[in-house]
This record gives C-alpha cells, sequence and structure tokens, in this order.
C-alpha cells in the first residue's frame, strides 16, 4: 500500500481542498441568494417592509443562518462524496493522498461524517506534528482511518 501521510503533505492537500470547496459553498450561496430573490419579488416570500430583497436578506438573522447552514452542508457534502466514492478529495488525489479504514469494518457515511466533525476544520490535524510514530490525526483516530501517500500508479484510478 504506502506510508502513512506527513503533516506536510496533508497540509498541502488541506490548501488545495479549501480552494476547491470555497468555490462549492460559493456556488451554493449564489443558488439560495438568487432563489430566495425569485422567491421575494413574485411575491411567494413576504418582504417584510424591505424595499429591496438584498436589505431583508442582510437584516435577517433567520435568511443568513439559512445560506450559512445550505453553504456548510453542500461544503460537507463535497468531503463525504469524494471520500465516500473513492478516499480521497481532490486536493488528496493531487498530493496522492487516500483514506484507508484501520479496521476491518467497512467505511460507511456514520463513519466519515465522524472524521469529518473531529477534523474540527482541520485543527485535528495538528495531532500528527506530535505522533511521531504513528503519524495520525484526531479525525482518524476518531473514525478509525489512516490517510496514506500512494505511488503514482496506486493512485491512477484505473489501478481500483
Amino acid at each position: 500500500m504506502g506510508q502513512r501521510a506527513s503533516f506536510f503533505r496533508r497540509l498541502l492537500a488541506m490548501i488545495y481542498d479549501t480552494l476547491v470547496a470555497t468555490a462549492v459553498g460559493m456556488c451554493a450561496a449564489m443558488v439560495m441568494i438568487v432563489t430566495l430573490i425569485i422567491l421575494f419579488t413574485n411575491g411567494v416570500l413576504d418582504m417584510q417592509g424591505y424595499a429591496t430583497p438584498s436589505d431583508l436578506i442582510q437584516g435577517s438573522v433567520a435568511y443568513k443562518l439559512l445560506i450559512q447552514m445550505w453553504v456548510g452542508l453542500w461544503i460537507a457534502g463535497f468531503f463525504l462524496w469524494f471520500w465516500h466514492r473513492g478516499g480521497q478529495t481532490l486536493g488528496m488525489r493531487a498530493w496522492r493522498l487516500r483514506i484507508y479504514s484501520t479496521v476491518d469494518a467497512p467505511m460507511t457515511w456514520s463513519r466519515l461524517l465522524i472524521r469529518l466533525v473531529s477534523s474540527l476544520c482541520g485543527l485535528g490535524t495538528l495531532f500528527v506534528l506530535f505522533d511521531f510514530k504513528e503519524k495520525q490525526s484526531l479525525q482518524d483516530r476518531l473514525a478509525q482511518t489512516e490517510v496514506l501517500k500512494l505511488s503514482k500508479e496506486a493512485n491512477d484510478h484505473k489501478s481500483w
């Protein structure tokens, strides 16, 4: 297979994935905001006395929270979908990293969700710096996974 990934390689993949996740979030926000504007403009949703839909959205805690939750779900979905489909996000693929199970159990959505939440937005990866022997992050320990560095051949999707 391969050796466990170093902190530096994981960090580079995280930077790459942050850029992709930002784009996913921006697109998700745009879809939700445009949908809300259409609903306000056509009278489906009440303008609550505001002059424009943008004033209402900016002045409403509920609508801002709705947009933030929508964006968060799409970003979480980005990571979970890629991890479930092939064990790699786009950044992990670029830096030849892949998630594997450390136990004889399938990689379920619930394990991947534990991994996502316990990553603490990337801070869980700092554990790799202190775990010289095992090179495991907090999320790897809790989800019973490991991140391995792959060879060029193993990183080719045709070899799966």
